[in-house]
């Protein structure tokens, strides 16, 4: 009975199992069957989002809209959906629907700080104010009750962003929020994006350009990311930055802020019918983009077209209208081309619509200071720092302000002179001379009374100069700028490898001050320039930019910029040669029309352009129609281009076989080619490294018969004064420094060179001269100074020698001692105390000194 029974309960148990295992087994494959469709579902969903931000990345926002709403209407979940769609709607300006997007994403993801951050951008641009400010808190609110909640990326981005917005430290954002989230999560391009953007705003270009650039390895053909890195190598690699540029919208067509970028530099070129074109094809995309706005209303200031301006303002702000942004933009255009007045009055208004707007406080520190109103502008300055001490704009101006306290102040009834307290000592006066001259002649000549002190700050560390101009260091190529009534100027100091005279760049600039207080800064940048490259040449031929070979190459190859769009020759040009012949070709534009129709028809264009009148309509009124223009100045200039060098054969030759074939054959081209200046060129140099002197000496000779006016690096003159050197054949030397000097006034070592002769010779008129002409390129160097005083003694010219002994003391001599009795000698029967001053000091430092013991006692015999 037992076995039966057990055998039952067996049998039950064993049914009981079999049923437990089907069920299991039933379990299992409902479970798998249920993983396999949640992991279909999650990648189907995951490929779905990937095309999303594929089309909107691409530029395709309708095709994006369709496929979000799609996917929001079957309710598939994750807040990206709502995000996405939001931000598609926002590209092509429909700011009332993606109101509507974002508020149903907040109902069903209300803890999601992304789309809280989207939220406060979103009911910004409809005007609903305080509401954003409520999204904007609720993010922090968030984050405080539930911080576990929030460390992925996105969350840790969106805390960044909105900390910004309430005005945190940029560096402690950067270092809690950005540096974290690319740190835990490399893989995400907002982290990059954000911090990149950020660097960007405080114009740290180095960080943004390696935060960039990583990014760009790890997630490259993003249009956000390439355009940030172009936007950081703008000022270092503009080329790289413009093939980035064009990257991106080969990726993206309508991607907004590379088509701004475009407008922008129209603009700046003053290319204002195509900057229109290009505004009306962002309007397309987004006909409320307020940036393109600005831009019009930019263009209407400058075309003089208020009514025209004021309504573009107004829709500039019709969907944000307390967006302080379009102030900034706005203003910050302007001053781009000089109109500080108006560009500051225009940060002011961004200031009154948030207050804690840095980027408008940094461009109006910058507008006061160029404007001279330094009180303010020093103010504006510190104020911008005290808030955000990340930007390096106000740290560089600081530092600066710092700097500038330490240099020496001439002041007069006209100028404000800021020196190096060095330097001041040595040519300060001079530059107080040569300003006073400058304002005589061109003051007088274009009939203008100046209402305001000019104030001239000279910089011998040319990062010091780049900040005071520019905001920011390491900015080449710059000589000098005048703003207006503010000039900025690198010293000779800074300009050892390329020395240029000093005296040329302020009489350059001093032109400015007197053309754009003429106009009140109301002129194109090609009259501007070419106007004081013109009075350069006035002033003295050999100042300016005059022909040269390569000029006339690109004038008889067409490539002259036409009269109505020659300031665009300054923006962007392929290379410093490019520059400079803009320069050139202005000044030859403007030499035409005062030599066609008087200088008067030149003072009543820059009358009216005073008054607003655009530039080629101010031209045809006051000479003739631009094309006949145009087409006669073409004509005019091509003739000046073929009767340069006359004597030279100018024909094209290629050299390549015959400088590296045997020297015969060049013999015999030569003979044949006799004045073809490049081939005698390349035939001197074969000739040099063969050491067949006597020869090389006969072409160099017939180089410079040819082309004497050449002082190009390889010229003729200074390489038959080199041969000469070494020859000891010092009277030919001489002849050969000489003639390079009539057409060379920055040549330095040449005119040393020549005082070292003349003084050998006791020609103390030449020495006087040759030392005059090496200071007006650099008044530092000791050597000349002290050949300079001893010309002056000889010629009886006591007050210059004793300045230039001064400027000896100035510049830390060896011998300070000799200096001090030298001094003492020259006052002695004019400055009795001053002489004796300086005849102790000469003792004090040389006890042993004879001569100024013997000084001292003539100085002291018949003191009483």
């Amino acid at each position: 009975m037992q076995r039966v029974q057990r055998f039952q309960f067996m049998l039950e148990l064993s049914a009981t199992c079999l049923i437990h295992n089907r069920l299991v087994n039933r379990t299992l494959s409902l479970f798998c069957f249920l993983m396999l469709l949640i992991f279909s579902q999650t990648s189907l969903y995951a490929n779905d989002l990937e095309e999303c931000e594929r089309l909107l990345n691409s530029g395709q926002y309708q095709a994006c809209l369709a496929k979000t709403e799609v996917a929001i209407l079957k309710k598939t979940y994750g807040s990206e959906w709502p995000l996405l769609k939001a931000t598609a709607e926002l590209a092509v300006g429909q700011y009332a629907e993606a109101k509507q997007t974002i508020d149903a994403g907040l109902k069903r993801y209300s803890w999601s700080l992304p789309l809280r951050l989207k939220a406060y951008e979103i009911y910004q641009l409809n005007n609903e104010h305080e509401a954003a400010e409520e999204f904007l808190n609720s993010i922090h609110e968030l984050a405080s009750r539930s911080a576990w909640r929030y460390t992925d990326a996105s969350s840790l981005i969106a805390l960044g962003q909105a900390s910004l917005l309430k005005k945190a430290d940029p560096a402690l954002v950067l270092e809690s929020f950005y540096d974290r989230a690319i740190n835990e999560y490399p893989d995400h391009k907002d982290a990059y994006l954000a911090s990149g953007k950020l660097a960007l705003a405080k114009h740290d270009f180095i960080l943004a350009q390696e935060t960039f650039e990583a990014a760009a390895k790890i997630i490259p053909e993003d249009p956000d990311l390439l355009f940030g890195l172009a936007k950081a190598l703008q000022t270092g690699s503009p080329e790289r930055s413009d093939k980035l540029m064009s990257q991106v919208l080969s990726i993206n067509p309508q991607y907004i802020p590379v088509h701004l970028e475009h407008i922008y530099r129209c603009i700046h070129s003053e290319q204002y019918s195509e900057a229109k074109q290009r505004v009306d094809a962002v309007l397309d995309i987004n006909p409320h983009q307020a940036e393109a706005w600005c831009c019009l209303a930019v263009i209407a200031h400058f075309e003089h077209r208020p009514h025209d301006e004021t309504a573009y303002y107004c829709q500039a702000l019709s969907h944000h209208n307390q967006n302080p942004q379009v102030d900034y933009q706005i203003g910050k255009a302007l001053s781009e081309h000089y109109r500080f007045s108006e560009g500051a009055a225009y940060q002011r208004q961004a200031l009154q619509k948030d207050s804690k707007f840095i980027p408008a406080r940094i461009q109006l520190a910058q507008d006061e200071l160029r404007l001279g109103r330094e009180v303010s502008g020093w103010e504006h300055a510190l104020l911008a720092h005290q808030q955000d001490g990340y930007d390096t704009t106000t740290f560089n101006l600081l530092e600066l302000k710092d700097q500038l306290a330490s240099f020496k102040t001439l002041e007069d009834e006209t100028f404000i002179v800021r020196m190096e307290a060095r330097e001041a000592e040595v040519y300060g006066t001079e530059v107080l001379k040569l300003l006073h001259a400058a304002k005589q002649t061109l003051s007088k000549k274009y009939d203008l009374e100046l209402d305001q002190k000019i104030t001239v700050e000279i910089f011998p560390n040319p990062d010091d100069f780049a900040v005071r101009t520019f905001g920011m260091p390491a900015v080449s190529g710059y000589l000098g700028v005048c703003f207006g009534k503010v000039i900025t100027a690198n010293s000779p100091a800074s300009q050892a490898e390329h020395p240029t005279n000093w005296q040329s760049v302020l009489w350059h600039e001093f032109c400015h001050v007197v053309t754009l207080e003429l106009t009140k800064n109301k002129m194109p940048r090609w009259i501007s320039e070419g106007l004081s490259v013109y009075e350069e040449r006035q002033k003295n031929p050999l100042w300016g930019e005059t022909m040269v070979p390569q000029y006339r190459d690109m004038i008889l190859k067409g490539e002259t910029t036409p009269i109505s769009e020659l300031s665009s020759a300054f923006q962007n040009p392929k290379s410093s040669l490019h520059i400079q012949f803009a320069y050139y070709q202005s000044s030859m534009v403007v030499e035409y029309l005062i030599n066609e129709f008087g200088f008067d028809a030149m003072k009543s264009i820059l009358n009216d352009l005073r008054a607003g009148i655009p530039v080629n309509v101010a031209i045809e009124r006051r000479t003739k129609s631009l094309g006949e223009l145009e087409q006669d100045f073409a004509t005019y200039l091509k003739a000046e281009a073929e009767i340069f060098a006359p004597e030279v054969d100018w024909s094209e030759q290629d050299l390549t076989a015959l400088t590296s074939d045997d020297t015969k054959r060049f013999d015999d081209w030569i003979r044949e080619h006799p004045q073809h200046f490049q081939g005698l060129m390349a035939y001197s140099r074969i000739l040099e490294e063969e050491n067949r002197t006597v020869e090389l000496e006969t072409t160099l000779k017939k180089l410079v018969e040819l082309y004497p006016q050449y002082t190009g690096a390889d010229n003729a003159c200074l390489r038959l004064v080199e041969l000469y050197q070494k020859q000891e054949r010092f009277d030919l030397e001489q002849s050969f420094l000489e003639q390079y000097a009539k057409y060379n006034p920055n040549a330095l070592a040449v005119f040393q060179r020549l005082a070292t002769l003349y003084q050998q010779q006791e020609n103390w008129e030449a020495v006087y001269q040759a030392c005059q002409d090496a200071n007006a390129i650099n008044p530092l160097d000791q050597e000349t100074q002290q050949r300079l005083a001893i010309a002056c003694i000889q010629l009886n010219r006591q007050p210059e020698a004793i300045a230039a002994y001064q400027a000896i003391l100035a510049l830390e001599p060896h011998n300070p001692a000799e200096t001090h009795y030298q001094l003492a000698r020259l006052l002695q029967d004019t400055h009795k105390q001053k002489a004796k001053r300086h005849t102790l000091i000469a003792l004090e430092q040389a006890p042993r000194f004879r001569a100024a013991h013997q000084l001292l006692l003539e100085l002291t015999a018949n003191t009483p």
